[in-house]
C-alpha cells in the first residue's frame, strides 16, 4: 500500500489554554476562599490576557512559578497545625469516587467522553455562534445527568475506564465554563471569535468573566471588574497600541515613561 497516497485528516487542536485559576499575581495564592491553594502557568488566570505571546509560556511559568513555590512553602511554615478536612467530607467525597465501581449497568464512559468532545468540537470550536453555544448548554447539562450514571466494571487497580469516569465530572465542569463565557461575551478577542460580533469592543476589555460551582452543582457567571492599570506600567506602551484596546477614559491620565525609565 502507497501510504503516501492515503488521505490525513486535519483540523485544530488545543495549544494553550488562556485563563484558568482566578490568583494573586504576586503570590500566585488562589482565590475563591480555597486556602493553601497556589497555582502557575496555563492553570491560573495568567499575565497575557486573551491572546498569549508567543514564547512567553515559559517565562511566565519560571516567574509566575517561583511566586506560586515560594508563597506557599510562606503558607506552610506559618501553619500551626496541619489542617484537618471533616471526616464527613471526606466519606462523601471517597462515596462519589467509588460510585462507578460498585453501579451496574451504568453507561461506558467513554461513550460520554466521546459525545463531550464532539459537542465542544462542532458547537464551541474556533468560530462561535449564539445558537450554537445555547444549544452546547443543553447538551452539556444532559452529558451531567449521564456522568452520574457511569460505571466502570472492574477493581481499582489500574482501571482507565474509572479514571475517566473521575475526570469527566471535571472535564463538564470546564466545558461549561467555556461554554458559558462565550456566550457572555458578546465580542471577538483574542483567541475567542463570536461570528455574530466580530468586532472587539473596548468596554468588554474591563470586564472577566469569573465561574464558579453553585450549590446545585450548575455553573454560575459572575462579571467582575479588571483592575486598573497603574501608570508606570501604561506609561511603557506606545499610545497608538493602547488605543486599540482601551477607552479614551482610561488613557485620560496617560503619560508616556521617560527615556531609561
Amino acid at each position: 500500500m502507497d501510504i503516501t497516497k492515503q488521505p490525513m485528516e486535519i483540523g485544530p487542536t488545543c495549544h494553550y489554554v488562556m485563563g484558568g485559576v482566578e490568583v494573586d499575581p504576586e503570590s500566585g495564592a488562589a482565590g475563591g476562599g480555597v486556602d493553601g491553594l497556589f497555582a502557575a502557568g496555563e492553570v491560573s488566570g495568567g499575565m497575557h490576557g486573551s491572546n498569549r505571546l508567543g514564547g512567553n509560556s515559559l517565562s511566565d511559568l519560571l516567574v509566575f512559578g517561583k511566586r506560586a513555590g515560594e508563597y506557599a512553602a510562606r503558607y506552610v511554615d506559618g501553619l500551626t497545625g496541619r489542617p484537618v478536612p471533616a471526616q464527613d467530607d471526606v466519606d462523601s467525597a471517597a462515596e462519589r469516587a467509588l460510585t462507578p465501581l460498585t453501579g451496574e449497568g451504568g453507561e461506558n464512559p467513554y461513550e460520554v467522553w466521546h459525545d463531550l468532545q464532539q459537542a465542544m468540537q462542532d458547537l464551541v470550536g474556533l468560530i462561535r455562534r449564539k445558537p450554537e453555544l445555547e444549544e452546547s448548554l443543553k447538551l452539556l447539562g444532559d452529558l451531567r445527568e449521564r456522568t452520574r450514571n457511569v460505571s466502570a466494571p472492574g477493581g481499582r487497580r489500574f482501571n482507565p475506564g474509572w479514571h475517566l469516569a473521575l475526570d469527566l465530572r471535571n472535564m463538564l465542569l470546564v466545558a461549561e465554563c467555556a461554554a458559558k463565557a462565550a456566550l457572555e461575551r458578546e465580542e471577538s478577542r483574542g483567541g475567542h471569535t463570536r461570528e455574530d460580533f466580530p468586532a472587539m469592543d473596548p468596554k468588554w476589555r474591563q470586564v472577566n468573566l469569573v465561574c464558579a460551582l453553585g450549590a446545585t452543582g450548575e455553573v454560575e457567571l459572575t462579571r467582575k471588574p479588571v483592575p486598573t492599570m497603574p501608570g508606570e506600567l501604561l506609561g511603557l506602551f506606545e499610545l497608538g497600541e493602547l488605543e486599540k484596546y482601551m477607552t479614551d477614559e482610561e488613557l485620560a491620565g496617560y503619560q508616556p515613561a521617560k527615556d531609561g525609565a
